[in-house]
């Protein structure tokens, strides 16, 4: 198949991600392949992208991840994935760009409310990760948003940074593993897209080592703002179109 050059950014932004740059960045790899193929595809094509990721992601954070909590997030993420599938796959195109739009929106007001969760006063219950598990297992599987459900629930328990960032590492790989058989069954992602995924595979370690020299080089926050302006009008624009 022909690669497409949005592809090479895709994996560029998930590289950048995955290397602590500004984690929204990942939340345009989507929207951005939207552009030139249906909903469906730009999901199903992301995928084998975020696992290369998960891998570089997994070797920092090893062995950091809270197990208890994993436990109780895992089995309604599970059932999560099954009906985030079964709606990408019934869906007709133009529902899924708004569905994806507003993931984006949603994803843009976690990042703006998340130093507010930090300072709430909460008491935590085993349903609130099976509900987090299940919002982030269906979200992933429609459309690889899955961030905030997770990392809002995660960021309430209060974990020291790394506990944080190896939990959430872990929680996605095993999740994106599971994606991967039902989005080959269901016709989501095919071999032609795996062949083409490959071309652009090591520009995600290069995103990463790129992401390690920014950081020390450009104001931050001001880099995040960006990030939140381009998301913001990235689901506006998938929810106007």
């Amino acid at each position: 198949m022909t690669v497409l050059p949005e592809l090479f950014l895709a994996a560029l932004l998930i590289g950048l991600s995955k290397g602590g740059l500004a984690g929204a960045l990942g939340g345009l790899v989507v929207p951005l392949l939207s552009t030139v193929m249906p909903v469906s595809q730009a999901v199903g094509l992301t995928l084998p992208l975020l696992m290369i990721g998960d891998v570089f992601a997994l070797r920092a954070f090893w062995r950091q991840w809270d197990g208890r909590l994993l436990r109780l997030l895992m089995p309604a993420a599970v059932a999560g994935i099954l009906a985030g599938v079964a709606l990408l796959t019934r869906l007709p195109d133009v529902t899924l760009r708004r569905i994806l739009g507003l993931f984006t929106l949603v994803a843009v007001a976690y990042k703006l409310s998340s130093d507010r969760l930090r300072a709430l006063h909460y008491t935590p219950h085993p349903w609130h990760g099976a509900l987090a598990g299940g919002l982030s297992g269906f979200a992933s599987a429609l459309a690889n948003a899955g961030g905030p459900p997770i990392t809002i629930y995660l960021l309430l328990q209060r974990l020291t940074p790394l506990a944080f960032l190896g939990t959430n590492a872990l929680f996605f790989a095993i999740v994106n593993v599971i994606k991967l058989p039902f989005f080959l069954g269901a016709s989501v992602i095919d071999a032609d897209q795996l062949l083409g995924a490959i071309w652009v595979l090591p520009l995600i370690p290069a995103g990463i080592w790129l992401s390690k020299q920014l950081m020390t080089r450009i104001n931050r926050q001001a880099f995040e703002w960006l990030m939140l302006v381009l998301l913001t009008y990235s689901g506006f624009s998938l929810l106007l179109r």
